[in-house]
């Protein structure tokens, strides 16, 4: 079992971050952002879709996703101050305002958002070894 390590430097590269990160959860205090540093990160629980086997329920791995290069985080639709807090996440989704800089934004299931205004794309996620059996397989509606 390897572990995942991305880097993202483009919208094509953010998309298969995103790939990966579909349907991790979070935990609110894990997520933060480093105004001095220009940095957001957040620990997951994320889906390993590439381990998933047909009948089985797949596994959950621990990760980490840091984005460099933010200049403001907004949240909105959820408490991300709440000690005991739950998210999880669905997509990451950029939109250019005067490239390269843009907002990315962290989609999460119930509506909820984090919106990073960015001067540039370049994200990190890389599994941190530990891993385990997941409870059940992610599934979505496809309305």
């Amino acid at each position: 079992m390897t572990d995942l390590k991305l880097i993202a430097l483009d919208t094509e590269d953010l998309e298969i971050i995103s790939a990966h990160a579909q349907d991790a959860i979070i935990r609110t205090a894990d997520m933060g952002y480093a105004k001095g540093d220009k940095r957001f990160a957040l620990l997951m629980n994320r889906f390993d879709w590439e381990s998933d086997k047909p009948r089985g329920k797949g596994l959950r791995k621990r990760s980490a996703l840091y984005f460099n290069g933010v200049t403001h985080a907004a949240f909105a639709g959820f408490d991300p101050a709440a000690p005991e807090g739950v998210v999880e996440l669905l997509a990451i989704v950029f939109e250019p305002t005067d490239a390269p800089s843009g907002i990315i934004e962290l989609r999460l299931a119930g509506g909820g958002t984090v919106r990073l205004t960015v001067e540039y794309i370049e994200a990190r996620l890389a599994d941190l070894g530990a891993a385990w059996a997941a409870a059940a397989k992610p599934s979505h509606r496809l309305d």
